[in-house]
């Protein structure tokens, strides 16, 4: 009977362990823009839009998927569409990327927040930036 019991229970702890990499936990707070100087040779950079970032909470999990929720302003006094080429992510290796597909409505002079995944990456994300905080 303990032969096959001590299976399952193995079976178990590695669902329960699985189960708990995929947890995400807060990185950290960003109300203030931070200035790094990572170099940009292939000039990477969000498109133009008229959103500014007010602040951003970083979170990631075991397996390396990098989340953040952003809150941002549409500066603009008409509506706009957010969608992930407006805004992007710069890592602690220095790469750049956008996050994952995604849309959000806003009215002139809106304040929202959005979840966005940036996707698997092996360094943290040092900064979330838009088009008019280059």
């Amino acid at each position: 009977m303990s032969k096959l019991l001590m299976p399952l229970l193995l079976l178990l702890s590695f669902t329960a362990n699985a189960q708990e990499d995929d947890v995400l936990t807060v990185d950290r707070l960003v109300a203030k823009n931070i200035h790094l100087s990572f170099p940009n040779d292939n000039n990477i950079k969000p498109k133009e839009s008229d959103f500014n970032i007010i602040n951003y909470v970083l979170m990631s999990n075991e397996t390396g998927e990098r989340w953040s929720v952003i809150t941002l302003t549409n500066s603009s006094t008409g509506a706009r569409s957010l969608e992930q080429d407006h805004l992007m992510a710069l890592f602690a290796d220095g790469s750049r990327t956008s996050p994952l597909e995604y849309k959000l409505n806003f009215k002139g002079n809106e304040t929202q927040s959005i979840t966005v995944s940036f996707g698997e990456h092996k360094f943290p994300i040092l900064s979330i930036y838009a088009s008019d905080e280059l």
